[in-house]
């Protein structure tokens, strides 16, 4: 076979079932490889930025790798933000790109530039192909590093001319590693520190919502009582309905269950990601005990310096607490901030369910809205804008992976082709993406992928025609805000012309009901919403004169 077709073979051997992508005449020999497998499936996008987010959010989802896939040059280009957003989010990619013949890669020459070098900051590892022969060593490589705590992108560069040489290699047998884990006197350490806590607490961070984690959290929290902070991609990990689910943690303002977070003498982070809540908001004065459990060492902070870290597989290192703990029971805990932070959190939640007005909607009864409509296992994908913030403090959940933020690189666009990935692994699933009118426009050409692909996906556009975002902290800093408005089309046209549903909302008495009229439609349905950002203000100024309870 060539070059290409040992390739493909080597991803059909790691599992791999979709690649995304926009194809060039560097890749041809790859494409036509593709054509003929049985069990790697391409996805035509209309832009690689597209393709790239589907790719990560196919691994969010299932966390095995899934390809995105572009030509050389300006190909490779448009993958990088897409790319980037999935290696600082933790998701497992492979990147696959083009290149013109290695017989031109010395010289200035059309459309060549250095991709692997370009993409090295925003991977794990980036690598092109210079023999046919060691393809099934690179991919067997580059899976290994993709899927690795903590999962991230990989690219693999492929020549055209390397592309059609012929080889006689065949692809190597796929073997995992089981994690390392840490040893009993480190683990005795940190059980000591929790047992002669006063008011211990849990920030759980992305690395929680890995299946196993989850689950090994929950059991930790029935046992002992501790309440969990989740920061916004680690929601779901513990169930919102338990008593010990404070919430969510991140906003760069303090928020009432920061509260809870001031009252604690001991901090266990567990999968805790640096790139979402920066310590400094949550340990100004570097005064709190702090136990590090994650899958990798901590990142070096001046207002993160743990006592103690367990390193390695992160559900053994809370199975290892559980046991702990149930051997020599469970210290009685003061509680009550913690209690009182949940208490005044859920008052906040719930305050706006039974608006019934005309014209623009309030965020929360958006949200209130959405949760009662969708089922527990019901995904919501968020893109990057001010409806982030409301969906982060004022939309939780039952289940892990049931609520998807970028809160790493933090890229608009990611929500529409993400709901499309989201909607292919999982078609009965109820797959709902949440956008602003500036996000949404900046991958809009995905509406025809969803429509070709006949996915029953919804999105809803809150409008506010402006970057609401940027106006509301320029507001929050300046008192004013710099030109940020812009025009919108009229969505229902807009649904119409790329063959969805179309629908509007005319105010908070409508809402449910175009909710449950547009999610249960076959094929895709863009709603729009529009959206009374005048809560950003007031959001501002309640968290400004917040009294902690106790």
């Amino acid at each position: 076979m060539n070059s290409a077709e040992l390739l493909v073979r080597c991803l059909e051997a790691e599992g791999i079932e979709y690649v995304f992508g926009v194809p060039g005449e560097e890749n041809a020999d790859l494409m036509m490889a593709l054509e003929s497998s049985e069990t790697v499936r391409f996805v035509l996008t209309r832009h690689e930025q597209g393709a790239a987010f589907m790719a990560e959010v196919y691994g969010r989802l299932t966390g095995n790798p899934a390809c995105c896939l572009a030509t050389l040059g300006p190909g490779a280009t448009n993958l990088i933000t897409g790319v980037a957003d999935a290696n600082m989010d933790r998701a497992p990619m492979l990147v696959l790109t083009g290149q013109g013949s290695t017989r031109r890669l010395h010289k200035e020459s059309h459309q060549i530039m250095d991709v692997v070098q370009m993409f090295e900051p925003v991977t794990k590892w980036a690598t092109s192909i210079r023999h046919a022969d060691v393809i099934p060593e690179t991919v067997r490589k580059a899976v290994r590093i993709a899927r690795s705590e903590k999962p991230g992108a990989v690219l693999i560069e492929l020549p055209e001319d390397i592309a059609g040489e012929q080889t006689d290699e065949r692809p190597l047998p796929v073997k995992r590693y089981r994690r390392s884990v840490p040893d009993g006197a480190t683990i005795e350490r940190a059980f000591d520190i929790l047992s002669s806590a006063e008011r211990p607490i849990i920030i759980a961070g992305n690395g929680c919502i890995r299946t196993r984690a989850s689950r090994s959290l929950r059991a930790l929290c029935e046992l002992t009582g501790i309440g969990v902070l989740s920061t916004f991609m680690a929601k779901g990990a513990v169930d919102s309905d338990a008593p010990y689910c404070l919430y969510t943690i991140g906003l760069s303002q303090k928020d009432i269950v920061s509260c809870a977070l001031d009252a604690a003498d001991v901090v266990l982070t567990l999968g805790f990601d640096m790139v979402e809540y920066h310590p400094h908001l949550w340990n100004a004065d570097r005064d709190k005990s702090i136990i590090h459990v994650d899958f990798i060492p901590s990142e070096i902070d001046a207002c993160y310096q743990p006592q103690v870290e367990l390193v390695g597989d992160l559900a053994f290192s809370m199975e290892a607490l559980i046991e702990r703990f149930a051997a020599a029971g469970t210290p009685e805990y003061d509680f009550s901030a913690q209690a009182a932070a949940r208490r005044m959190m859920g008052d906040a939640l719930h305050l706006h369910d039974d608006d019934h007005d005309a014209g623009p909607v309030r965020p929360q009864k958006v949200l209130a809205d959405l949760r009662d409509v969708l089922a527990p296992d019901g995904l919501v994908l968020s893109d990057v804008g001010a409806h982030k913030m409301w969906i982060a403090r004022h939309y939780h959940c039952h289940q892990p992976n049931t609520c998807l933020i970028p809160n790493g690189f933090c890229s608009m666009g990611f929500a529409l082709p993400g709901a499309i990935a989201a909607a292919l692994v999982d078609s009965g699933r109820q797959v709902v993406a949440v956008t602003g009118d500036g996000g949404f426009l900046m991958n809009v050409q995905e509406m025809e992928t969803a429509a070709r692909l006949a996915l029953p996906i919804t999105v809803l556009v809150w409008e506010d025609h402006a970057y609401g975002l940027i106006a509301w902290k320029q507001m929050n800093e300046f008192g004013r805000h710099s030109e940020l408005s812009f025009g919108n089309p009229d969505w229902n046209l807009l649904a119409g012309a790329f063959g969805w549903q179309g629908h509007r909302v005319t105010g908070a008495d409508t809402l449910r009901s175009c909710l449950e009229r547009a999610i249960g439609e076959r094929g895709p349905s863009l709603v729009s919403i529009p959206i009374d950002y005048s809560e950003n203000a007031r959001l501002t100024k309640q968290l400004g004169e917040l009294v902690c309870p106790i």
